[in-house]
């Protein structure tokens, strides 16, 4: 149970105090069963990131961005979450941006005490000069972390959308924000370290708000990743799959219509399918807002 001192992310269970003691199989097992118990938290938090979701997604629309705040394993995850939408979803740079508490050199080693000063939370934010169609989501498993909850009302003061997502119940971070996303986990199989199942479900939310987000944003098409960046050879490989697998092409085709749109899938598959060239095909995307079905229905609808 959580109490005022002490979150339930640091509760201590006393059936887990001879942990060091257990065989290395029985170990594992033990932290493999309490992983299995975050899914579940998360499942119960749907509607409310349903409703996140959609915030995010309809200020994203009006050129918002998705802002992660926090610090430690949480900061970290948002930096993680932020950093894979470029090449994931062709996101342009500081669409999607993850705030760490001390900054990016806390990525890799510990900056003691940033966490405890919502200072820095305020003159990171500061920095991007927020907009009302922006999002901040802080992220902390206690829900009390001094930067986070400061990053959160520094968004709220500055007309953004202000987003919780804690592990615990009734915490300041979700009190302090418009929307709240609460997945309690309970007490660590090692007590208090929350990247443990705590980490897991935020990585989990992460997953979940940002790729539905990218989703109702046109980035897919069914569950297709057209907005690919196509900066490697699996990722080049993959794009031209994409176009083969949409348009029944051959790939010598999908070669050339991707060659012809410098890579783009979605121009790329317009090409092929509705006949035009690369200028077009861009020009089409630009009426659709970047979505390819309409994109298509747009050109379908010229002939």
């Amino acid at each position: 149970m959580e109490n005022a001192d002490r979150p339930a992310t640091e509760e201590v269970r006393p059936e887990w105090a001879g942990l060091d003691r257990l065989g290395t199989l029985e170990l594992l097992r033990l932290l493999n069963a309490e992983d299995r118990t975050v899914a579940g938290a998360v499942a119960g938090q749907l509607p409310r990131i349903a409703v996140v979701v959609d915030a995010v997604a309809g200020r994203m629309a009006r050129g918002g961005r998705l802002v992660y705040a926090g610090a430690g394993t949480a900061g970290r995850l948002g930096v993680l979450d932020a950093s894979e939408c470029p090449p994931t979803f062709n996101t342009a740079p500081g669409q999607v941006v993850g705030l760490l508490a001390g900054g990016p050199r806390a990525l890799v080693r510990a900056v003691e005490g940033a966490e405890d000063r919502p200072e820095l939370a305020v003159a990171d934010l500061a920095a991007l000069a927020l907009t009302a169609d922006d999002t901040v989501v802080g992220v902390s498993a206690s829900g009390r972390t001094p930067y986070t909850v400061a990053a959160v009302r520094r968004a709220r003061a500055a007309g953004a959308l202000g987003v919780g997502l804690a592990g615990t119940a009734g915490s300041p971070l979700v009190a302090a924000a418009e929307l709240g996303i609460e997945v309690v986990t309970g007490p660590e199989v090692v007590a208090g370290s929350t990247r443990l199942k705590a980490g897991t479900a935020q990585k989990l939310v992460l997953n979940l708000l940002s790729t539905a987000v990218m989703v109702r944003l046109g980035k897919t098409y069914g569950n297709l990743m057209v907005d690919v960046r196509a900066g490697n050879a699996k990722l080049r490989d993959r794009a031209r799959r994409i176009v083969t697998d949409i348009t029944g092409a051959d790939e010598e085709t999908a070669r050339r219509a991707l060659a012809a749109t410098g890579g783009e899938v979605k121009d790329a598959v317009l090409v092929v399918l509705a006949g035009v060239d690369a200028p077009a095909a861009a020009r089409l995307l630009a009426a659709a807002g970047g979505r390819l079905r309409e994109a298509l229905e747009l050109a379908r609808g010229g002939r």
